[in-house]
This record gives structure tokens, C-alpha cells and sequence, in this order.
């Protein structure tokens, strides 16, 4: 990776910021407090709130009927998902030990918060817990994936792919065999803990 494009994607990180810092701004009308996890309103907002829920009898009547047929679908998915949350518990506990892998932090993709929410009946908030856990699942497994792939394989592909972890952009050239054999311990090692830092599980 050469000078300029480091430049262009620390321009890019910058300008994430500052994104994040306007949606922020625009959303600072929205009163509320996060303590020990849980989200709380102001009173008048929170009843406000309340009002704008839908009641439950409404709800259905509006569901489409062949919607409630494939829910069961749906929600089927949460077997799948607990057994991959079980694996990838395993794996990382195992190959990011090895490895010396930076540990991930499970609570960091799958957030529940949703469910505090006054606007939302009690099977809105059910739908948002759903989506929180499995969204939130399948990012936490790529970022464990990312990490993988990083250590192993740290190769762009030729063919342009619809979607790029956090790591991708630091990954060897397609074909470009001198720089590869030359730094992948430098990369991998900008990724790993030092052996005194996993000793002491920092």
C-alpha cells in the first residue's frame, strides 16, 4: 500500500467522523440517557411516545396475511443462530488465543436497546430483539472472520466484491508476490498482540 492511498483512507476514517458527529447533532432533539445499559426518556418525551403506539388488534388487522405465514421462517432462524453463537464463542476463545488475536467484545455487535422504545407494542419490540441478536451475530462472526482472513490470507481479489471489512484495504495487491512474501509478518503483526500483552490477557 503506498503513501497516497494510506492518505486517501485516513481521509476517508475522518470523514466517518465527522459524519457520525452531524447525524449526532441532528438527533440531539432526542432526549435520552444510557446508564448501566439501559436507555432512559424524560417522562413527557417517554408518554409522548406511548401515544404514537400502535395497539396490538391494529397491528395484525394491517399484517398481511401471508406475512404471518412465513414468520415462523423467520423466527426459525434463531436455531441456527444460537449454534453459531455456541461456535463462535468456542472458536475464539481457542484460535484467538493461539493466534494472539485482540479479543472481541460480543456486547459490541449485538446490542439490545431497542426494547425501550415508548412508540412500540410489545410484538415490535419482540421483531426488534430478533433483528438486534441476528444483525448483530452475523456482524460480530465477519468481524471474527475479518480476522481470520487477515492473518491467513491477506490478498485482495481480482473480481470486485459486494461488501469490504475494516481490514481489507490493507491487504496485498492481487498478484503482487514481491510485497507479500516480504511484509506479511510486518501486517500480521500490526494485529497481534505482543507475547507480554497476551500473557497478561490485555
Amino acid at each position: 500500500m503506498n503513501d497516497r492511498i494510506k492518505e486517501i483512507i485516513d481521509e476517508i476514517e475522518t470523514m466517518k467522523v465527522k459524519l457520525a458527529e452531524e447525524i449526532a447533532q441532528q438527533e440531539e432533539h432526542i432526549s435520552y440517557e444510557v446508564k448501566n445499559g439501559y436507555v432512559k426518556f424524560e417522562k413527557e418525551i417517554f408518554d409522548k411516545q406511548k401515544e404514537n403506539m400502535k395497539d396490538l388488534f391494529s397491528w395484525f388487522a394491517e399484517i398481511p396475511f401471508s406475512h404471518l405465514l412465513t414468520s415462523p421462517v423467520i423466527y426459525g432462524m434463531v436455531i441456527p443462530a444460537i449454534l453459531l453463537d455456541i461456535v463462535l464463542f468456542g472458536y475464539q476463545q481457542i484460535i484467538f488465543r493461539v493466534y494472539k488475536f485482540e479479543f472481541l467484545r460480543r456486547s459490541d455487535y449485538i446490542i439490545f436497546d431497542r426494547q425501550y422504545l415508548g412508540y412500540l407494542n410489545a410484538f415490535e419490540k419482540l421483531n426488534c430483539m430478533y433483528c438486534s441478536y441476528f444483525n448483530g451475530l452475523m456482524q460480530y462472526a465477519s468481524a471474527i472472520a475479518s480476522r481470520t482472513e487477515f492473518y491467513f490470507c491477506p490478498i485482495k481479489h481480482a473480481k470486485k466484491i459486494a461488501y469490504q471489512h475494516e481490514y481489507y484495504d490493507e491487504f496485498f495487491s492481487y498478484g503482487d508476490a514481491k510485497e507479500y512474501q516480504k511484509k506479511l509478518k510486518e501486517l500480521r503483526a500490526r494485529h497481534t498482540k505482543s507475547e507480554d500483552e497476551h500473557k497478561k490477557g490485555v
